[in-house]
């Protein structure tokens, strides 16, 4: 008999499920608010029209829904073959009919959905295996595509800001960017501060005796962090060798964290 709920019982499972869902739903709001023929503006990614980010959003489900059917069966079923599969298979999406691509991207979602709510509880820790070929549990694809809703929903350029993106969520995505800067070494004498918060969150080269700091409001932050823009960021550079306060300066771009 086909579940008709979740199957997972993690209460942090299920509410990581809830975001997601929640994302969802807002990219389908910023989606459907757009026109057949405002899809062909340009989103906030370059090289990419609206469209682009559709389809990436769409044939993102169908492949997080591949890892979900390999936890559930045991079959490897990778994300995508490789990324220049990927790639392409974007660039076709964009050239959809406006109708086939609101297709794609309702059909997809329900899709993951029902692998999701379908997955029994124990199967939620089977691992599988990112494009990046990170081996990860299952349960990782929840935050997979968690970040992709809700941030692209912003790339479509319709009115989503990053203050739109739930603060627990955009915490998450600051611990991903900086844990990805400090793998590669690009994070070197950078401090990047949240402010506004009831407790200082705090990310970056910590241990620096002459850090730049990076600061702003938790959603300019992530904006920031993401390469999405440095509205709402100030940069406090180090003190001078004669004692003098470092300057505060917009803040310089971010590095690259994908």
């Amino acid at each position: 008999m086909v579940a008709r709920h979740d199957q997972a019982t993690d209460p942090v499972l299920l509410d990581g499920l809830l975001q997601a869902r929640r994302g969802t739903a807002f990219f389908a709001r910023k989606l459907n608010e757009l026109s057949d023929a405002e899809l062909d503006g340009d989103s906030l990614l370059p090289g990419w029209t609206r469209r682009h980010v559709v389809a990436h959003v769409g044939y993102n489900a169908r492949a997080v829904a591949r890892l979900v059917e390999w936890a559930a069966t045991g079959v490897e079923t990778p994300m995508y073959p490789s990324v220049e599969v990927r790639n392409h298979e974007i660039d076709f999406g964009a050239t959809l009919s406006p109708i086939a691509l609101r297709n794609l991207f309702d059909h997809s979602a329900v899709h993951l959905n029902v692998e999701w709510r379908d997955l029994p509880a124990d199967n939620w820790h089977h691992k599988v295996k990112t494009v990046q070929g990170r081996t990860v549990p299952a349960e990782e694809t929840v935050w997979m595509r968690t970040r992709e809703v809700w941030v692209h929903a912003v790339d479509l350029d319709n009115g989503a800001t990053f203050k739109d993106i739930p603060a627990p969520v955009l915490e998450r995505l600051l611990t991903d960017i900086t844990g990805a800067w400090h793998t590669r070494g690009t994070d070197k004498d950078l401090v990047v501060e949240v402010t506004g918060q009831p407790s200082a969150l705090v990310f970056g080269d910590t241990s620096s005796a002459s850090p730049t700091v990076v600061s702003g409001s938790l959603a300019a932050i992530a904006q920031w962090a993401t390469g999405r823009g440095t509205d709402g960021t100030t940069a406090q550079r180090p003190a001078t060798e004669g004692g003098h306060g470092g300057s505060v300066t917009p803040a310089p771009p971010a590095p690259a964290w994908i």
